[in-house]
């Protein structure tokens, strides 16, 4: 008979019946327990792809609000890296534990939920003036103003327009912003 491979060792042997695979019984163990640890790994890849469906329709419309939210900071933020506060002027520090500085809105999100997305209301802001300052709004507006300009912030202020994002729409905000931040990383 002609020589083979063994599937398990990889060494040459001549086989001894005609369907032989490898080249002892040690090998043919060795190849039992791999085809078995495949057809495993196989079964579990297809229950990860249907949990992930799974989870992916148990979502809520609140679900993609706070994931595309989190992508939109994430872009402010890294945007907003090398400026200063928009409230108190301080350079923004990246290195503090837990980052340095937040994502802050000029029109807060729970009273213009519909300005959430909108770049010019959201620059980056020290923790200390965000969340222990309550935003300080008449800092933060002359900061924008010397930012984006009166006209802007006006056009901001007076913007009542009611917004209401389909999931499909969440789901592009947060890949478009997702993607933003990603280049704006590679840039830095």
């Amino acid at each position: 008979m002609k020589t083979r491979k063994c599937k398990a060792c990889k060494a040459e042997f001549t086989p001894s019946l005609p369907m032989q695979k490898v080249c002892s019984f040690s090998c043919a163990i060795d190849l039992t327990v791999a085809e078995k640890k495949k057809v495993q790994r196989k079964g579990e890849l297809i229950l990860r792809r249907a949990d992930k469906v799974t989870r992916e329709g148990q979502k809520t419309r609140s679900d993609y609000i706070k994931a595309a939210q989190t992508a939109f900071n994430l872009y402010v933020r890294t945007r907003d890296a090398k400026k200063p506060c928009i409230c108190c002027g301080k350079p923004l520090a990246a290195e503090s534990i837990g980052g340095g500085f937040d994502c802050g809105h000029y029109r807060s999100v729970g009273s213009a939920p519909h300005l959430r997305f909108e770049e010019n209301n959201a620059h980056g802001q020290t923790k200390q003036c965000n969340r222990w300052g309550a935003g300080r709004a008449v800092d933060y507006r002359l900061g924008l103003i010397a930012r984006i300009g009166l006209e802007a912030v006006e056009a901001l202020e007076a913007d009542q327009a009611p917004r209401k994002h389909t999931v499909d729409e969440l789901k592009a905000i947060k890949k478009h912003y997702a993607e933003l931040a990603k280049q704006l990383r590679s840039q830095l």
